[in-house]
């Protein structure tokens, strides 16, 4: 049997410590490009395409995109945090991952008149094969990342995620430009799988020998109960984009995809990093509760006071970011914005719970819990609907309020983690965010005579000042800054060294 490791030589508690504050920089700064990329593509897209265009491929993605989960079937994570892998382990996994792939385009491309059954609408037959082959390129790509995570390869990944947003963005706009209206988008998801495949190989600099004898079954236990509660999560996660697709048209899918898409895509590319840095380093302090916990805390903090606090400011200005962003003939989308970003403010709070889970292997408890969370967000959800698309927005948004503090209990009966100081530091978080949000609409309000994108520097600018008053007043607040600034400083050094 092979057993040669991969990743396991021992890193010292201060080499790890470096290495993690590097990670963190090089991955917020490459996050920060690819909000913008994001950014810059709904508002040049949002001006080319129709709320029609960006419903139908909704329609899809929202059917389709659960294969993605049993294609990697959490044996990425399951790699990451492994404390040792061998080289057959990691190419038996490259091989069960491509095979996955290969199978669910296969199903998908001859299962898309199901989808346009479902919806009744024809022209999705021809869209859903061809976003089909994404699944055989992720499958392909995804033990390449893996391993990048894994050996804490950071700038190579952040390269790589930077890279393949841009050349696809630049596909979708000649697309659009050529009057190709819904396939733009379907190129752009294609070409954005090429690129990470193939800038995550040649990253990685390994290629896959053949399948060999090597012990799979811990993986596979981590793997199939994480992918179970991935699964519950994506059905939770897209019961709105579900609902509205089914109850009403697609141009009110398109709104709602427009929201979505300016405001928790971004937000979700700014905290997926975060994972990527505390998974592997949470999974190596684990034993060490004391250190474990003040890591949990500052990164709750460091999420609270940057994703979370802005998300006051959206709430209160939401009337000119959507001018400003995506058009006037958009304006719609306002209220779903607001509930949009009251959700992805409770979401970030809860969203240090998901480290706890995996890097302490609690995979049985994180699907227990996403069965709970998401049978919360089922049924606001379809209740909200009966007040059409703003309705399901409120659902949306309640779900979370709902949910995170489940979270804590949960870890607090399952694990050794002290929640108590979480709670806490969450509160401290809310009442900031609260004060931004209601001090930004007020300026919003007292200015609603200027052009939109005046209205929006005058809102940013009152948040800023009700920021720094708030910090000033609160001691607990302050020391929350302090710290997350010294985190931040530290990161930086560390960094050019």
């Amino acid at each position: 049997m092979i057993t040669e490791s991969i990743t396991s030589t021992p890193v010292d508690r201060g080499q790890l410590g470096r290495r993690a504050a590097r990670g963190a920089l090089v991955t917020v700064g490459a996050q920060g490009v690819k909000i913008v990329l994001q950014v810059l593509g709904v508002v040049v897209l949002a001006r080319l395409l129709s709320p029609g265009d960006y419903g139908l491929v909704a329609m899809v993605t929202a059917i389709i995109g659960v294969a993605e989960i049993f294609r990697d079937f959490g044996l990425s994570s399951a790699a990451v945090q492994a404390k040792t892998l061998s080289k057959a382990q990691r190419d038996n996994l490259f091989w069960i991952n491509t095979g996955a792939g290969g199978f669910l385009t296969v199903v998908v491309f001859f299962g898309a008149p199901l989808v346009a059954l479902l919806y009744g609408r024809d022209e999705l037959v021809g869209l859903t094969q061809v976003l089909a082959f994404i699944f055989v390129l992720n499958g392909m790509g995804t033990q390449f990342r893996a391993d990048l995570d894994r050996r804490m390869k950071f700038g190579n990944l952040a390269v790589v995620d930077v890279v393949a947003p841009a050349l696809a963005l630049g596909v979708a706009i000649v697309a659009a430009l050529e009057g190709a209206g819904f396939w733009a988008l379907a190129v752009q998801q294609i070409a954005t799988a090429v690129v990470l495949l193939t800038g995550n190989a040649i990253s990685a600099g390994w290629l896959p020998g053949r399948p060999r004898r090597a012990p799979m079954k811990p993986l596979f236990n981590f793997g199939w109960q994480l992918a179970g509660s991935q699964f519950i999560g994506y059905l939770g996660n897209n019961i709105d984009s579900l609902t509205i697709g089914l109850r009403f048209d697609a141009t009110a899918l398109g709104l709602y995809n427009r929201a979505f898409q300016l405001l928790m895509t971004p937000l979700g590319q700014l905290r997926a990093p975060t994972t990527k840095v505390a998974l592997p380093v949470l999974s190596r302090l684990r034993e060490d509760k004391s250190a474990s916990d003040r890591y949990i805390q500052r990164g709750q903090a460091a999420l609270g006071l940057t994703l979370v606090a802005g998300l006051g400011l959206v709430i209160g200005a939401a009337q000119p970011i959507a001018e400003v962003f995506l058009g006037s003939q958009w304006t719609d989308v306002v209220p779903i914005l607001r509930l949009l970003a009251a959700a992805g403010a409770f979401q970030s709070l809860a969203y240090v719970g998901l480290w706890i889970y995996m890097s302490h292997g609690l995979t049985k408890e994180l699907l227990q819990y996403t069965l709970i969370s998401v049978t919360i967000k089922v049924a606001c959800i379809l209740t909200g609907s009966l007040w059409g698309v703003v309705g399901v927005a409120w659902g949306y948004a309640l779900a979370p309020a709902l949910a995170w503090p489940l979270s804590f209990w949960w870890l607090s009966r399952k694990s050794f983690v002290d929640v108590k100081p979480l709670f806490i530091g969450a509160g401290r978080v809310m009442l900031l965010t609260t004060l931004l949000a209601a001090g930004s609409w007020w300026a919003t309000w007292l200015s609603r005579d200027l052009p939109a994108w005046a209205q929006l520097l005058v809102a940013t600018g009152a948040a800023g000042v009700v920021y720094a008053l708030v910090v000033l007043v609160l001691a607990p607040l302050r020391r929350d800054v302090l710290s997350v600034v010294a985190i931040a400083r530290t990161a930086s050094r560390r960094s050019a060294r």
